[in-house]
């Protein structure tokens, strides 16, 4: 069977839980307000495409190639971002909730986060260097191992980061946001 390449093309309103989409390649399309939920993305190539306002919670991403991927105000509860293809990952999250999602061992530098609900994700092992945290609800989730060389927490909160676990030189915090990476000491501190 023939796989499909798609570009240009904008996908409104589509229930892919209903009718999958095809296996192939899509590059520069833009898929808005569509249903994904449980489906299987797995092996379809996206390249320089956009997600806004989709559900995609739960969808399987085995050998799933995602390129220069913007996901804006989506559903991404529950994603294996982890078994994604790890050749050229990279994608960006905005008004997003990615909440129990992995990362695990994942290299996604540069990666920028905004305004994006982030509670219980898995980071462990993860290379998050110079990526930015805007506005994110950290709460629970996981960093053990995680390269977080440069990258910018200063306006995220929730989040407990241990420095002796966690490669952490140069990374950006608030003076709020100190009390996350002193947690492990059990100590009070007063405003």
């Amino acid at each position: 069977m023939q796989e499909s390449y798609v570009q240009d093309q904008l996908f409104d309103k589509q229930n892919f839980t209903e009718t999958p989409l095809p296996k192939g390649e899509y590059e520069s399309c833009v898929f808005q307000n569509c249903l994904f939920s449980d489906s299987d993305l797995s092996s379809i190539k996206f390249i320089d495409c956009e997600f806004r306002g989709c559900n995609l919670s739960m969808v399987n991403l085995k050998n799933t190639t995602l390129n220069g991927v913007i996901f804006k105000d989506c559903k991404l509860l529950g994603l294996r971002f982890d078994n994604c293809n790890g050749f050229g990952l990279s994608f960006s999250f905005e008004g997003c909730q990615l909440n129990h999602s992995s990362f695990f061992r994942t290299k996604i530098k540069k990666t920028h986060f905004k305004d994006t609900q982030l509670q219980g994700v898995d980071f462990v092992e993860c290379d998050l260097t110079q990526a930015v945290f805007n506005n994110c609800n950290l709460e629970l989730a996981s960093f053990d191992r995680t390269l977080l060389e440069k990258a910018d927490f200063r306006s995220s909160y929730n989040y407990v980061i241990n420095p002796e676990t966690n490669k952490i030189k140069k990374a950006k915090f608030s003076l709020l946001g100190v009390a996350g990476l002193l947690e492990k000491y059990d100590i009070v501190i007063e405003k």
